[in-house]
């Protein structure tokens, strides 16, 4: 009978250092996991301020030229530029000189603003995006539509980016180098229509949009990743 409950107790002693290991373990995932939320909650918020302040200010610069330009600024700092008609001929990608009146005086004072103490070293990407329709006239099949669409975007978006980039300004000119390693040209074609009424806005839909990414957005991704 002792050698049984020798045997039991042994297997007993085991059985409970076993469970204090995944006990421990548990504890340890679950500190972990709670850190890492922290994290990931400290740079949200982060991210946010930054948001809220960037779109004031670009409102506070902007708000008397929106209406003139026929531009909005979004909540997540997208200035979007709606006009078709002042943008491009139909189907070309060479600016109009009305846009280009409108990028001489918007994208000096939009980049003042974003290379800012404020803004300079938290700002991950800018991107000139490029915006069509889903329409293309004479196309014989959808497969020509987009990738007419997508050229022509893409065109348009390299445009923008170049007449901006040589904009002869003090501002410009100090910040061309940060310019070159974040200023991007983005063609979208149709991926992101606007739509009315449940209808496609096709005048709308035709824009040129300067999006700002931050690098908190980034920091966030990265956490997930490990996280996962």
């Amino acid at each position: 009978m002792k050698n049984n409950n020798s045997e039991w107790m042994s297997i007993s002693d085991m059985m409970s250092g076993l469970m204090l290991i995944f006990m421990f373990i548990a504890i340890s995932f679950m500190i972990q996991v709670q850190f890492e939320k922290d994290k990931i909650k400290e740079v949200a918020k982060a991210y946010e301020k930054d948001k809220i302040e960037l779109n004031k200010d670009l409102n506070k610069e902007f708000k008397n030229d929106l209406k003139k330009w026929n531009a909005e600024i979004t909540k997540d700092n997208i200035i979007v530029f709606n006009s078709p008609n002042v943008l491009f001929e139909n189907g070309k990608s060479k600016i109009k000189n009305e846009f280009k009146n409108i990028l001489i005086d918007f994208f000096p004072r939009y980049i003042k603003i974003l290379t800012s103490k404020k803004y300079k070293n938290e700002i991950d990407e800018l991107r000139i995006e490029g915006h069509t329709s889903n329409i293309w006239r004479n196309a014989h099949n959808p497969k020509e539509v987009y990738l007419n669409n997508m050229r022509l975007s893409q065109n348009r978006a390299n445009s923008v980016l170049n007449f901006s980039y040589l904009i002869d300004n003090e501002v410009i000119d100090k910040n061309r180098r940060w310019l070159e390693k974040h200023l991007r040209a983005n063609g979208m074609a149709f991926s992101k229509l606007r739509y009315k009424n449940n209808k496609i806005d096709f005048s709308k839909s035709r824009r040129v949009e300067f999006r700002v990414k931050m690098k908190t957005e980034e920091k966030i991704y990265k956490i997930l990743e490990v996280s996962n």
